[in-house]
């Protein structure tokens, strides 16, 4: 009874740290990838909402929290089990209700291990020295990337990288990526290119001839708006005054 009771211990706690699911019909251990994109989508709303505040306010206040709950975040994802990480169990409720794609959890363990080492590096960087400067903003970027493409178009960049460094090649990409070459209809045509071509020309001529013709801003406020364009105490506080001029056509 003893070692019976040690052994179904065991056995729990290897449960408890599995890195994805056996499921049935499948030759390696899958992740749900609805959830998977998901959990990206919302890391990358509170990513990008910090590296922004930090961009135009200087207060990186708001990044050093994101950096940690975002390390802490994939060290349960990669050290203990995906089912555990706060934004997969959000993600996973939010898509509760949609079929499951299943996908292959060796490549997304190696993309994961990718986004550790960046989450561990700003740690050191933003958290610990309080660093600021063109690293940080490589770090961010890339960091962004990533969370982007896999939030947006179910492209796992890291996991590109992962065929790099393996010999048995990724399965069960997501959109059958790796086992199905794009069907001929599906392919982007040079009508097709040159139609957004044309619609950047024409974005760009547009901005052009906005910016040209000038904007309440760039003429000046009349004095019956001077009582509109005073400043707040919120902004000067923040030392946003001139931001918050630009932002009302105020000058």
């Amino acid at each position: 009874m003893r070692w019976g009771g040690v052994t179904r211990s065991i056995t729990k706690m290897q449960s408890i740290l599995e890195f994805g699911e056996q499921r049935e019909g499948y030759g390696v251990r899958v992740l749900n990838e609805r959830a998977v994109r998901a959990s990206a989508g919302i890391l990358f709303l509170f990513a990008i909402i910090s590296f922004m505040n930090a961009w135009l306010t200087g207060n990186f206040q708001p990044t050093r929290v994101f950096v940690v709950a975002f390390l802490i975040d994939f060290t349960i994802r990669i050290f203990v089990n995906p089912r555990f990480a706060p934004s997969l169990i959000v993600g996973q409720w939010i898509v509760r209700r949609q079929q499951p794609e299943w996908v292959g959890a060796p490549q997304k363990r190696f993309a994961w291990a990718i986004g550790f080492a960046l989450a561990l590096t700003m740690l050191y960087l933003v958290v610990i020295n309080n660093v600021v400067g063109p690293v940080n903003l490589i770090v961010c970027s890339t960091c962004l990337a990533l969370l982007f493409f896999e939030a947006s178009f179910g492209i796992c960049l890291g996991c590109k990288v992962y065929n790099l460094f393996h010999r048995d090649r990724a399965e069960l990409c997501p959109g059958a990526a790796c086992e199905v070459e794009p069907a001929p209809g599906r392919r982007i045509g040079a009508a097709q290119f040159a139609i957004v071509a044309l619609f950047a020309v024409a974005v760009g001529a547009a901005g052009a001839r906005i910016a040209e013709s000038g904007t309440p801003a760039a003429k000046g406020v009349p004095a019956a708006d001077a009582e509109r364009c005073k400043v707040p105490d919120f902004a000067k506080a923040l030392g946003h005054e001139e931001k918050w001029k630009l932002h009302n056509n105020c000058k």
